[in-house]
This record gives structure tokens, sequence and C-alpha cells, in this order.
């Protein structure tokens, strides 16, 4: 049976997952912020959820982020899985990685209340490679990219539980991304109400790091 979340989202399903400030910039990311609804089943989204929240658990919310980019979150990184799960990643490396791209062993995985959000940014080098490709579990939320120099220049991603996004190139280096809080969480006209939300997220290597983890806390991805 499909969840709060997926049942809430089945109407706005004919606007798209994606939009924009513009066609030249939808064009220009449709391959560099893509969103793919439906990625995962219910029951992958199960168990998903089973296998992360004793860890999750075990953590208070947070509300002061070391780099000030979320609030409202408990966050944890994870490099064992149940084969079912390592089943469910390896998808999502084939889907979004290239054969070329060596994923960090670590999996972060972050855990926003239904107050939760995450405030506009780009992730340093130093922590994500060129990719980075995050699964939506629970509640349905609202992704925007601005242009860092061009802020006239404008994405919405809607991702519902189950759906994977994807970013890179551009998107993941000229444009800022944020998680729109509660209050501003819109799609176009259409309300997405948010509730608690958690992201499995996938990192390619940065370039000239050893496979494993930086030296350095990563940012929110």
């Amino acid at each position: 049976m499909a969840g709060p979340g997926r049942l809430a989202m089945r109407a706005l399903s004919g606007c798209g997952w994606v939009r924009g400030s513009d066609p030249a910039v939808l064009s220009r990311l449709r391959d560099e912020a893509v969103v793919r609804p439906g990625f995962l089943s219910q029951a992958e989204e199960d168990t998903l959820t089973r296998e992360l929240e004793p860890q999750l658990r075990r953590r208070r919310y947070e509300y002061d982020h070391w780099d000030a980019a979320i609030h409202g979150f408990r966050e944890t990184e994870k490099s064992r899985w149940s084969d079912a799960s390592q089943a469910i990643l390896q998808r999502v490396q084939a889907a979004a990685f290239g054969p070329d791209q060596t994923l960090l062993s670590l999996v972060h995985v972050l855990d926003l209340e239904p107050r939760g959000y995450i405030k506009p940014h780009v992730d340093s080098v130093k922590f994500c490679g060129s990719t980075i490709a995050g699964l939506s579990l629970l509640s349905p939320s609202v992704m925007k990219l601005v242009h860092t120099q061009k802020p006239e220049q404008w994405l919405e991603l809607l991702l519902e539980p189950g759906s994977l996004y994807i970013l890179r190139g551009s998107a993941r280096y000229d444009f800022s991304h944020e998680i729109l809080r509660d209050e501003e969480s819109f799609f176009g006209e259409h309300r997405v109400p948010r509730g608690r939300r958690i992201s499995v997220i996938c990192r390619s290597l940065p370039e000239g790091v050893g496979p494993g983890r930086p030296g350095e806390p990563p940012l929110a991805c």
C-alpha cells in the first residue's frame, strides 16, 4: 500500500517533476538536475527506513549545523548495509554515476524533522565529487536550485517518497540547492506539505582523494 506521502503526490503528478525559470535553463540542466519518481517501490522504501531507524533513534535532532546549512536534523554516515539495501544502492550507482566514477564508501544519511530544512548552499569540492544522488524517504519535499551569479535562473525539483534525484555538472557547481521549509514548500502554485524526511545520499569521490572518508565532515549534500 502506498504511504501518505505518495498519496499526497498523486494530485501533482500531472505537473511534472522539474520546473524552471525559463526553457533555456530547463534545457541546459536537463541531464544535470534529474528527478526519477518511483525509483523505489514501497517495499524498498520500507526496507531502507527500517534499517536506518535504530541508528537514527540514538541521535537527537540538532538545530545548529557546523556550517549553518541545516536546521532541525540528525545525520549519520553508513558503510555497512543489509544485502537488500546494498542492492538498492547498487541500482543508485548504476543510474546516477559513470563507470569511471568512484563512490565514497560512506553513504550520508540525513533525517529532517517536519520543521527542518536545508538552507541554500553549494557543496564543497573538498567533500563531494562531481555527482550527488539522493533517495527521498517518508515525506515529499521541494528542492530549489538557484544560480549563484544569476539568481533569476532557478529550478524546482519535486521529490516524492521513493524518488531519486541526481545533481551533476553545472547543477552541482554553479547552482545552490536547498530543501524548502514547510511554510515555503510549494512546487509552483501547489502546496507540498512537509513531514519528516530521510535522504540517503551517495557521492562521487572528490578529485585527488583516495577511497574512504574525506578528512573533514561533509556538507549538507
